[in-house]
């Protein structure tokens, strides 16, 4: 009996440290907060996946709304939009350290960080290194953010860096729940994504 908790505190204790930065994480709302754990570390597993959607983008110079493509495998991603968004479609592309930008009839672009290419080709303070965690509704572990929880233990709101997330709503795909409509909130930026079909993947097993 004194072994088997033992081992049931170590699950414990692995599931929460898996879960991952709950010292950074202040916690509220009307979920229950082991459950939220369960969940965190479930989609913490994921690194793969492909997104098929839409987006739509309000800012001073640019607004408007366009399609979305999102291919990511493990550390590499590949986002493309499409329409009438911003100055015509755009292809994101990269891993850290290296990410290349591509905009129709503009030319291509590199830098060592996506965010710096989006701010100074087409003006958009965008954090996309948190938006790896954002889309499949988490908080990106390396700084300090607010959760609020809905009665399903998943996140309802973020805020996070100057930013506030909303999720409006999920989906069931593979077992997974996911978030197929959200709201971002910046400074001079609003976005919003509504996800039509997740495909996601464990890569790294």
């Amino acid at each position: 009996m004194f072994l088997r908790h033992c081992i049931t505190f170590c699950l414990v204790a692995l599931l929460a440290g898996c879960a991952g930065f709950g010292g950074r994480e202040a916690v509220e709302g009307t979920g229950n907060p082991q459950q939220w754990n369960a969940h965190k570390a479930q989609l913490s597993q994921l690194d793969g996946w492909q997104i098929d959607g839409k987006v739509g983008i309000r800012a001073p110079k640019d607004s408007g709304s366009g399609t979305l493509f999102w291919l990511q495998r493990q550390d590499y991603y590949d986002i493309r939009l499409s329409g009438p968004l911003g100055r015509g479609a755009a292809r994101l592309t990269g891993r850290p350290g290296h990410v290349t930008l591509e905009v129709a009839n503009q030319g291509r672009y590199e830098a060592e960080s996506p965010e710096t290419l989006l701010q100074d080709q087409l003006g958009w303070k965008l954090p996309v290194s948190h938006l790896v965690w954002w889309v499949r509704g988490l908080p990106a572990p390396d700084s300090k953010s607010r959760l609020t929880l809905d009665g399903d233990s998943r996140l309802a709101n973020l805020e996070q860096d100057g930013w506030q997330v909303e999720y409006l709503s999920y989906a069931q795909q593979n077992g997974y729940w996911l978030p197929d409509r959200i709201k971002l909130h910046g400074k001079d930026l609003d976005v919003t994504l509504v996800v039509k079909t997740w495909q996601p993947r464990q890569l790294g097993q």
